[in-house]
């Protein structure tokens, strides 16, 4: 599901679609147009503003970039208080390059995806989608970037609450999980490629860059490419405390397995109890 360029071009597209309606939420201060209500109070989540993590990238056992989730601020889309969150992986061999970006708005109350940006950069495949998405009225928006133009395409049905790629990472860090539990929702918003099932496999002590810890293992699955498809068998660590911090990532990827370690963090101090 996540794929390793989303990150550069949704750069380019952020340029692009952030232009008019949206406005970034800093130091607790909404900087909302006339008419536009404030930002609401969230929904808790193990998260906020300025939270960090730095990840070596693996192929197989050799270390080959860096990796890094984020939420980088709270920005107004369309009058919704939003969440915006990034995972961007970048690295490759002499013979294989990647450079994935995944930007998501995440609506603070419903914690639906309202905005997906995607950029996915692996070996030959460049590609660029912008994702406009409606919970309210039930439909989202592709646009893709073809022969160096952005170009949108029809209204397509989306479900209730929907979740995209990137939001999906941080909307796990929110759910019980109990080992020997499958849990299943209806969330992506593409209709065809539900259920999302999440496993909880087991609980184990794991070292990584950052340190040792107590860790959660999850194995999420959606019908999509990359990281989180069917075939990848991907596995999730997280840390088995309320901080649920992604410590380890796993996948078996066309082009070899692809492995994420943390290697530093970041937590506001408002998010630590």
């Amino acid at each position: 599901m996540i794929s390793l360029k989303a990150a550069a071009t949704g750069l380019v597209m952020l340029g692009v679609s952030l232009q008019t309606g949206d406005h970034a939420v800093q130091a607790g201060k909404t900087l909302a147009p006339p008419g536009v209500a404030a930002p609401v109070v969230a929904a808790p989540v193990p998260f906020s503003v300025g939270e960090r993590f730095d990840y070596e990238v693996r192929f197989g056992p050799v270390k080959v970039g860096d990796g890094h989730m984020e939420v980088t601020a709270r920005e107004v889309i369309r009058g919704r208080d939003t969440w915006h969150t990034a995972f961007w992986v970048h690295g490759g061999t002499f013979f294989y390059k990647v450079n994935d970006v995944l930007e998501s708005w995440i609506d603070v109350q419903t914690f639906s995806s309202l905005r997906f940006m995607q950029q996915l950069e692996e070996g030959s495949q460049d590609r660029e989608r912008h994702f406009e998405i409606y919970p309210d009225r039930g439909y989202f928006v592709e646009s893709k970037t073809v022969a160096g133009k952005l170009k949108t395409g029809n209204q397509e049905k989306t479900v209730e609450n929907p979740l995209d790629d990137g939001s999906f990472l941080f909307f796990i860090r929110t759910i019980p999980l109990k080992v020997g539990e499958t849990y299943s929702f209806n969330r992506y918003f593409r209709p065809d490629r539900n259920p999302v099932r999440v496993r909880v496999l087991r609980k184990e002590r794991i070292t990584v860059p950052a340190g040792t810890f107590e860790a959660i293992v999850l194995q999420p699955v959606i019908k999509t490419k990359g990281i989180f498809s069917e075939d990848g068998r991907a596995e999730i660590w997280l840390s088995d405390d309320e901080r649920r911090i992604m410590l380890q990532l796993k996948s078996k990827l066309s082009f070899g397995s692809l492995n994420l370690y943390l290697r530093s963090f970041y937590i506001p101090p408002q998010t630590t109890k």
